[in-house]
């Protein structure tokens, strides 16, 4: 199974253009499977049936792992030989039966628009809070995923005609427009701000975002960020840049934005993904008739 896995992740890297952090997914997802089949003395992979899937799938459940979990990893399982029979090292899928269970849709978390705008103003006018300003503004106004955040250089920028490309570089990328309060805020942390966080070792850097040393701001320095600012707002939940890129989304929809676009603007490739926030509307849209409707 090792080549195979190997031969697979290099597939998902070259010809799906898959990102780094969804090829670990499914790198550890089938490392598991993988143990899984070799501690139990199960026959190689060219003979795993349906018996020895749906084993794997009964450890994960007795392991009490979340339906949501176990759907993952039957998902890189079902891709793994889907790959194999298309190549022909297989003949038949063994997860052609075996049906995915349905999990509890969870709630989607989101800040209303007042939260954003008093998270929005919580940083001062130092050089840090002008920077601080134009990542919130960037994170809110693009939907970003965090790691997009992170990697963004400052060449991704084009503040003239108004837009952001996200996962530039990665085979896959999208252009996401911007609003004006975010290329203001830009446009002032590139003018009066980066150029005191560089320093002379990193007079290259091509990093957007920079920390003190002049290095690139991680993931974990966003995250971090994002948390000093939700407490000083006093939000009443955790805030995680997650829920502001839902908060981004769920804002959008309740103004008219169609699953499509969103879906695009998000960088979703199954549009299954995108349909969780409009449940959050129909939610709304609920709530709106129980409080107004005379016999609700």
């Amino acid at each position: 199974m090792p080549d195979y896995l190997k031969e697979f992740t290099s597939y998902l890297r070259e010809e799906k253009k898959l990102s780094d952090n969804t090829l670990l997914a499914y790198r550890r997802d089938l490392s598991d499977f993988r143990n899984f089949i070799v501690e139990r003395g199960f026959p190689g992979i060219e003979k795993i049936g349906n018996t020895e899937v749906v084993a794997y799938l009964l450890q994960l459940k007795n392991d009490e792992k979340t339906t949501a979990t176990i759907n993952r990893k039957l998902a890189s399982i079902r891709a793994f030989f889907a790959y194999l029979v298309a190549r022909g090292d297989r003949t038949e899928d063994p997860t052609d039966d075996i049906k995915s269970s349905r999990a509890e849709r969870k709630s989607v978390e989101f800040l209303s628009v007042a939260e954003v705008e008093v998270l929005l103003g919580q940083p001062d006018k130092s050089f840090k809070g002008i920077r601080d300003t134009a990542l919130l503004e960037l994170l809110y106004a693009s939907g970003m995923r965090v790691s997009e955040l992170a990697a963004a250089n400052v060449e991704d920028i084009n503040l003239k005609i108004g837009f952001v490309v996200s996962g530039a570089g990665k085979g896959k990328f999208r252009l996401i427009p911007l609003g004006r309060p975010a290329r203001t805020a830009i446009e002032e942390y590139l003018l009066n701000s980066r150029p005191k966080l560089i320093r002379e070792k990193s007079l290259e850097e091509k990093a957007l975002f920079l920390n003190y040393n002049g290095e690139r701001l991680t993931r974990q320095g966003i995250w971090k960020l994002l948390k000093e600012y939700a407490e000083n707002a006093r939000l009443s939940q955790k805030l995680t840049p997650q829920i502001l890129r839902n908060s981004f989304a769920v804002h959008m929809v309740q103004n008219g934005a169609d699953l499509k676009t969103l879906q695009e603007l998000l960088g979703h490739e199954d549009i299954m993904a995108t349909q969780i926030y409009l449940s959050v509307d129909k939610k709304k849209i609920k709530d709106v008739y129980d409080k107004t409707h005379p016999r609700a």
